[in-house]
């Protein structure tokens, strides 16, 4: 009894192993057998997607759409108007005694910025001082000789030398005077070894490199003690491809943007173009006069220049329709939808966002605008499996 019962259980479990088995085989041979999706067909040089393929709503298309004015994005980076800016260094060694100005502080022209001790402005006040003095007795002696002159008693040679010796010391004193006087000193006002730092023209202080008690030399260069500049005018220095620089000459005005104000434009206008372009970044510079009344703007801050550019005949679509392979360019224009062809065409404006065909494409034909690289691919894969089922019939014949 025993026996049989055991018979039965192991009849039981072959029978549950076969049935698994089978289950498992059947699984696997549904999978295997699942019809793949049909791939595109190779039909002269146009692709052909058969209707619900997932490749086909990645393939977006755009119209080609009649030539407008484009966009043209440059990079720009504001800096200080130089025709409004003044960089102020030492004229003589010596040390910083008293500091009267500091970042941000608007001066009038001729404000005292530092005061300086100088031994040698002091020899430029002592010189002044000795040609003041050399004046005053040339002078004196010129009237003594003309005096004996008129008496009779000295030759003309004589009197005409101490007219050359006066003239001389005239000119020595204007000298030595305007010498002082250039440099905020007061002539005749003794030799007091200080000179004071001043300012050139009304603006604002945005830098100061100099400190109570610092030794300044005249002979170490370096960043200036003061800049002084009209911030409510800035310069902006603009960078251009070679292709973009017929569209930019001066007085073309451009929108600036910039990260630090999202959303919001600064108007300007191009002053000057350069004559040379960089041999390595194949850029030409550019620069252009910005207002900035409300002072948002600051030196130094990077921006996007954005130059309205007039274009002439051809058809304007996407850049990223755009395909560069090897020196060619080309697009994939859709006749029929599912149905795709290659075209080589020629641009006369390449721009960050459009491009104008100017060979190769009629107005209103659909081209790839999205995902063009993944289409490329299809297409060199398709035409390398022709090829291989091609030589394989080939051979098979041969046979």
């Amino acid at each position: 009894m025993n026996i049989s019962k055991r018979h039965v259980m192991k009849t039981s479990i072959t029978l549950s192993s076969l049935l698994l088995v089978a289950a498992l085989s059947a699984c696997k041979n549904s999978q295997t057998e699942a019809p793949e999706a049909a791939q595109p067909i190779l039909q002269g040089k146009q692709l052909q997607f058969p209707a619900g393929h997932p490749q086909l709503p990645l393939l977006k298309l755009s119209a080609a759409a009649p030539v407008q004015s484009i966009d043209m994005a440059l990079t720009a980076k504001l800096v200080w108007n130089e025709s409004r800016t003044q960089r102020i260094y030492p004229a003589f060694s010596g040390r910083v005694e008293r500091i009267d100005a500091d970042l941000g502080q608007g001066v009038g022209a001729g404000a005292t910025l530092a005061l300086l001790a100088s031994p040698d402005f002091g020899q430029a006040q002592a010189d002044a001082a000795r040609a003041l003095a050399d004046q005053t007795q040339s002078a004196k002696q010129l009237l003594r000789q003309r005096d004996l002159l008129a008496a009779g008693i000295i030759a003309r040679r004589d009197f005409e030398q101490a007219e050359g010796d006066a003239a001389r010391a005239d000119a020595e004193l204007a000298r030595a005077q305007g010498r002082v006087r250039l440099y905020g000193g007061a002539p005749g006002g003794g030799v007091n070894q200080q000179i004071s730092l001043r300012a050139g023209m009304a603006g604002v202080v945005v830098e100061r490199n100099i400190n109570p008690g610092q030794e300044l030399r005249t002979d170490q260069s370096g960043a200036p003690l003061f800049v002084i500049t009209d911030p409510a005018s800035l310069w902006v220095q603009i960078d251009a491809r070679e292709d973009e620089v017929a569209a930019l000459r001066p007085g073309v005005s451009f929108a600036l943007e910039l990260p630090a104000w999202p959303g919001r434009r600064f108007e300007g206008r191009i002053s000057a173009l350069a004559d040379a372009i960089d041999p390595v970044s194949r850029t030409i510079k550019l620069r252009g006069v910005i207002a900035n009344p409300e002072r948002l703007l600051k030196s130094e801050m990077l921006a996007t220049a954005h130059v309205m550019r007039k274009l002439g005949a051809g058809v304007m679509v996407p850049a990223a329709a755009v395909i560069l392979t090897g020196e060619k360019q080309w697009v994939y224009v859709s006749p029929k939808p599912g149905l795709f062809e290659a075209r080589e065409v020629k641009l006369s404006v390449q721009g960050p966002r459009e491009a104008v065909v100017s060979e190769g494409l009629a107005m209103g034909e659909q081209v790839v605008s999205e995902n063009g690289l993944l289409l490329a691919r299809r297409f060199l894969a398709t035409q390398s499996e022709a090829k291989v089922a091609n030589a394989n019939a080939a051979e098979g014949k041969g046979r």
